[in-house]
This record gives C-alpha cells, sequence and structure tokens, in this order.
C-alpha cells in the first residue's frame, strides 16, 4: 500500500467522519478555517454529533492533527476537499469555499500529488473550476487522460518523478444524524483524472470503506451521478406534496391514501413535508444551473424545487385557517414551532425550511416562540435571527399558545403528550401523531 499522507479540508458534517475513517489506516491532518472548530475538536468534542466524543478522541490517538494552519498539510500528498457548496439568494451556486479551498491547497501543492473533491458540484466543475485554480496558484500542471501522454509516470509510489498533480471525484454521500449509514457503511463513487489515478482513488477508499466502491468512468460522471441522486429524492417529494396540496382541497388524509397506496409491492414510501438541508433542497439547482448553461431550461427539476420550496408558506395558511375556525384572533396569536432543524435527531440547521412556517406566521402577526433541545442556540440566533425558546416541560407549556405546530420528528416530541386540545390548534407537518389529536396535518 502507497505511504498515503492525507489532508482534510474541511471539518464538517462530511470530512470528520471520513477522517476518522482514514485515520485507522493513515497519517491524516484535519483542517479548517474556523479556529473554534480546531479548538472544539482538540477539546475531543464534535458539535454536530456525526462523531462521539470517544470517535474524536481515537481519532486523535491515531495520530490524527486538526489545525487552520497551511503550513501543517505541506507533507501530505493526498488533499480530500469536503467544503460546502451552497447556493446564493437568487438559488445559483455559490463556489467561493470550494475556490478558496482550491488556492489553499494550491499553495502547498506538489508534483505527484493528488486532489480529491467531494463536495456537490455540477458535471463539469471540478476541472472547469477548480483544476485552473490549482493550476494557477501551484504552478504545476493538471495530468489528466487529454494530456497524460508526455506527462503521466508511474504512480505507485507517489514519486515526484511527475511535473504534474492529479485529480479525483468522490461525491459525499452522509446523511446527517444517520448511525446506522455512516461513511465507512455507504458504498463509494470514485474517479479520477486518468484510469491509472482513478483505480488508486479507487483502492484508497477501498481500504476503508467496508461497504465497497463504484468507480466511475470520468469525473464528469462521479459529478453527474451526485446531483442527480438527490434531485430524484427532491421530485419525488414534490409529487407527493403536490398530492398533498390537491387532497387538502377534497378533504382527504394524504397518510391514508398513502398507505392504501403503500400496499402494492412497487410504490416508493415517500411522504410530503419540508424539504431543507444543505443536500436535496440544493444539490437540484446545481445540475439546472449547468443545464440552462448548455442552453437547455429544465421543467421537471424547477417545477419540483418550486412546489417544495412553497410547502412552508402552506403549511402556515392552514395553521392561520385552523386558528380562525376557532375563534382565535391571528395578530398576537401565540404560536409554538416545536423544532428547527431540517431533520430529526440531529443538530443540522443548514437550509431548515422550518423558516419559511416561521416567517410567515410572523407575517401575519402571530407572535412565535420555537423550541428544539437538539438545536444549538447560538447558531440558530447567527443563521436566523431567532432566540430559541427554553421549555423545562414541554406538555405543561404547550396549552398555552393558541397552536402548535410539529415541525420536527424529534424522537423528545414523539413522547409528548399532545392530547388533542379544544381550543390549541395542533397541526402535524412530520404526521407523527395520531390524526385524530390533530385539527391537521400534511
Amino acid at each position: 500500500m502507497n505511504n498515503y499522507r492525507i489532508a482534510v479540508i474541511g471539518l464538517g458534517y462530511v470530512g470528520l467522519p471520513l477522517a476518522h475513517a482514514f485515520s485507522a489506516r493513515y497519517p491524516v491532518v484535519g483542517f479548517d478555517i474556523a479556529q473554534w472548530r480546531i479548538d472544539e475538536l482538540r477539546q475531543g468534542h464534535d458539535r454536530t454529533l456525526e462523531l462521539s466524543d470517544e470517535q474524536v478522541k481515537e481519532a486523535i490517538d491515531n495520530g490524527m492533527v486538526f489545525t487552520n494552519r497551511l503550513d501543517d498539510l505541506a507533507d501530505c500528498n493526498v488533499y480530500i476537499v469536503t467544503v460546502p457548496t451552497p447556493i446564493d439568494e437568487h438559488k445559483t451556486p455559490d463556489l467561493t469555499p470550494l475556490k478558496k479551498a482550491s488556492e489553499s491547497i494550491g499553495k502547498v501543492l506538489k508534483a505527484g500529488d493528488i486532489v480529491i473533491y467531494e463536495s456537490t458540484v455540477y458535471p463539469g466543475a471540478t476541472e472547469e473550476v477548480c483544476v485552473p485554480i490549482l493550476e494557477k496558484v501551484s504552478g504545476l500542471k493538471y495530468i489528466s487522460s487529454d494530456n497524460s501522454s508526455s506527462l503521466l509516470t508511474p504512480h505507485s509510489s507517489l514519486t515526484e518523478e511527475s511535473d504534474g498533480f492529479f485529480c479525483g471525484y468522490s461525491p459525499e454521500r452522509i446523511n446527517p444524524g444517520d448511525k446506522e449509514h455512516t461513511v465507512t457503511r455507504i458504498l463509494k463513487v470514485t474517479s479520477g483524472s486518468t484510469p491509472e489515478i482513478a483505480k488508486e482513488i479507487d483502492a484508497l477508499y477501498a481500504s476503508v470503506i467496508t461497504a465497497g466502491t463504484h468507480l466511475a468512468p470520468s469525473i464528469r460522471v462521479a459529478e453527474a451521478a451526485k446531483v442527480i441522486e438527490n434531485a430524484q429524492r427532491d421530485i419525488n417529494i414534490a409529487f407527493v406534496n403536490e398530492l398533498a396540496l390537491i387532497f387538502d382541497k377534497l378533504g382527504i388524509d394524504t397518510h391514508d391514501v398513502l398507505a392504501a397506496a403503500g400496499t402494492k409491492w412497487n410504490f416508493l414510501p415517500f411522504k410530503p413535508g419540508l424539504v431543507g438541508g444543505h443536500c436535496i433542497g440544493v444539490d437540484p439547482y446545481y445540475l439546472t444551473y449547468k443545464a440552462k448553461e448548455v442552453g437547455y431550461h429544465p421543467e421537471v427539476i424547477l417545477s419540483g424545487r418550486r412546489i417544495n420550496d412553497n410547502m412552508g408558506i402552506h403549511v402556515a395558511n392552514k395553521v392561520v385557517k385552523l386558528m380562525i375556525h376557532k375563534g382565535h384572533r391571528v395578530k398576537d396569536a401565540r404560536v409554538l414551532v416545536l423544532g428547527i432543524t431540517f431533520k430529526e435527531n440531529c443538530p443540522d440547521i443548514r437550509n431548515s425550511r422550518v423558516i419559511d412556517v416561521i416567517r410567515e406566521l410572523q407575517d401575519f402577526g402571530c407572535r412565535v416562540d420555537v423550541y428544539d433541545p437538539w438545536a444549538d442556540p447560538e447558531e440558530v440566533k447567527h443563521e436566523y435571527g431567532i432566540d430559541l425558546t427554553e421549555i423545562q416541560n414541554p406538555e405543561s407549556r404547550i396549552h398555552n399558545y393558541d397552536s402548535v405546530v410539529l415541525a420536527v420528528a424529534h424522537d423528545e416530541f414523539k413522547t409528548l403528550n399532545l392530547g388533542h386540545d379544544e381550543s390549541t390548534v395542533l397541526f402535524d407537518i412530520k404526521g407523527i401523531v395520531d390524526k385524530e389529536k390533530t385539527d391537521g396535518r400534511l
């Protein structure tokens, strides 16, 4: 096995578990620009909860180094980029973190090194956006199948005989909060800039990914595979969300319909809901951006995005109508929203669409409190300008509100006694409460 010295750039939900996995077999340097993140990890704690304190300590005991100093990456020969790739207010890909990471790597990149990108991008971004930055900053040539005839040298020992560097793309598949499908248990798609380096990258991942690997024929294929994985799920959820909108007008319970249809062996078990997070609600826009760039206007993908992006407004309007039916005055009505994270049993608040419900209710004049035992109050304040409400005994406080919106299916909320109250409106976005106890649900 080669003498790999791995640097993981970005220590969030994706990078940290990957760095931990590699640290069991190789020297690993974990790099992040945030000093607070480095300090936290050095002290043995991961606030994302993707790694337990014991796992963080395990990585440290394996020799893993946490740093925000570029000089500490100088001896590495494999650089894996796991930084965020968000969208801006116009729903356009924001590649700023990816570009800055490429600039940083370029400053320490050496001949024969490999740079692997895991961040979600549109097909072609690695070689069209990142590679030129690496070449410009490092002064080295990018070695690909197109130019390898004159540059490629045997790479099995990572010698510096070559005057260039190699790239690969291996899309991340982390599911935040999922303790079953962890990084080593999820089959990994791999690719490389030459056939030889692609096999080497595949072997590197295969050495720690117990679920196995799939070697894609090109970097562009691997990039495309990533964006369609989440676009497919987004469209499927959009379909059932549209069903929920239709059945609401027909006075039919959507969950009852899905339960009946689900008795057919090949019916897919998707449920209506808010579609947030850093992947499903974002990745489709990367694909549609590239499609428009090459002259194709996507219809199905963008239609699904519009449906899903408007579900929060639909929920808020339903809650307001239900309050009016119960005789509540909407202006200054007290509303409790249970949950602000983008999914259950996870502290990740990125791109949470619960905020759409909150903002719409506030626009109606409601006074909205938000309670979430999983979310970090400082992060919520910074990201959304909301002060989380501290509730010691939620069951005793629920009936102090005109309406309660169950927005996230945390285990803590599933055990609450949300008994039906004649005066308080209970709206269940997640469908986890018996419908007889609710006034409405998606």
